[in-house]
């Protein structure tokens, strides 16, 4: 916890087979952590029922005396330098921000026609919003297209970061739980927008690039048809063979590609690029199919992904914040295919964080994670998307 009256950050968590017990375990943690009331508590929850959730999580604003609370169900949590994989555990995240302008959101999807919308904005928020404001938000994984979310501000508000992760650990609708201060939903987006708040982001994709940049000659939608005017496949199977043996092996079931977003640099490196995945191959046309529309005349390198190249590019980007200043707490986004379905080690993602600075820090393995490249924002997979608060 700071000093600092004007930002002060705590982090709880408890494992147990009975969520009430565990959420006043938890609560109870944070109890006398703080000389003044908490602004902001996110809370994420593993491995208990829909209707535990229901039951429970709603009393957590009372019992923590919070302005705002913001959580989720998911597959996993994260407390501090703890990856709680394969138990039963709430994690708490608090912050007393007094300097902060903190607006609670549920957002829903609606469709009539062929119309679609996002509603739920408050009044108060629907004019010019402060040059500092950011986005951290959940969001129910069947029912709330959160891209398109992403893609009205990318458009609208330019520049304005948004942070989360889709609840996880549900293969149905209406199954994954959302809080928002003391009400739980089955549907919709929940979080704040916040404003006079002074916060950096990093999203590691966790890939390294092989070969070098090309750009793209000729391409339809999602189909990449030429590079470099000649047929995709082509050029993809010679770079294959001008890759030692490992990285061929990584190459057969790890291969991304690599979009890069600002085409106005010299050269590229870790965080230039958007990656996707290859979802497919057409060898009669030569052409690659990927999980992203492309156009003719943008860049692009391929990349692969593997333990390794996940941790050294997570730590390169960590260094590189850290070398701006120590921050004070931070919320971390990971994907559910990462932790021990990716890493050797347990508490991979936290560790390194933590590494970084030891401080509050709280998360949850996500089944798909948002967070900007450039300036805008985007919905990632394998990645881990941070939120690092000054």
């Amino acid at each position: 916890m700071s000093n600092d009256l004007a930002s002060q950050f705590a982090q709880a968590h408890s494992i147990g087979s009975d969520l009430s017990v565990a959420l006043e375990k938890a609560a109870a943690q944070l109890s006398n952590t703080f000389d003044q009331n908490i602004d902001l508590l996110f809370t994420f929850v593993a491995g208990y029922s829909p209707s535990d959730f229901d039951q429970v999580m709603p009393a957590l604003k009372e019992l923590s005396g919070a302005k705002n609370v913001v959580g989720c169900s998911c597959e996993a949590t994260i407390s501090g330098g703890l990856e709680l994989e394969n138990e039963k555990s709430i994690s708490l995240w608090a912050a007393c921000l007094p300097e902060s302008d903190i607006t609670p959101l549920h957002l829903k999807f609606t469709r009539s026609g062929s119309e679609s919308a996002i509603t739920g904005w408050p009044d108060e928020i629907s004019a010019d919003w402060p040059e500092d404001s950011c986005l951290i938000g959940l969001n129910e994984p069947f029912e709330f297209p959160v891209d398109y979310l992403l893609e009205q501000f990318n458009e609208d508000r330019p520049g304005l970061p948004i942070i989360g992760g889709i609840a996880s650990g549900s293969q149905a609708s209406r199954v994954s739980r959302l809080l928002l201060n003391d009400q739980s939903f089955d549907s919709g987006w929940v979080g704040v927008r916040l404003a006079n708040t002074a916060v950096r982001t990093l999203v590691s994709q966790g890939c390294r690039p092989i070969g070098k940049p090309m750009v793209i000659t000729q391409a339809e939608r999602n189909v990449l048809q030429q590079i470099g005017g000649r047929p995709a496949i082509e050029v993809l199977s010679e770079l294959f063979q001008t890759l030692p043996t490992r990285e061929q092996r990584i190459f057969q079931s790890g291969l991304q590609i690599g979009r890069v977003i600002n085409e106005y640099q010299d050269s590229f490196k870790y965080g230039d690029f958007l990656i996707r995945n290859i979802v497919g191959v057409d060898e009669e046309l030569g052409a690659i199919s990927i999980g992203d529309y492309v156009r003719p005349g943008q860049t692009i390198q391929f990349h692969i992904r593997d333990h390794e190249s996940a941790s050294a590019e997570l730590n390169q980007l960590l260094q590189k914040q850290a070398n701006q200043g120590q921050p004070k707490a931070a919320l971390l986004f990971t994907c559910n295919g990462r932790g021990l379905n990716l890493f050797e080690d347990p508490n991979h993602d936290a560790a390194c964080i933590q590494s970084m600075a030891s401080m509050p820090l709280a998360g949850f393995f996500a089944a798909g994670e948002v967070g900007p490249v450039g300036n805008n924002n985007f919905l990632h997979g394998f990645t881990a998307s941070v939120v690092l608060f000054d």
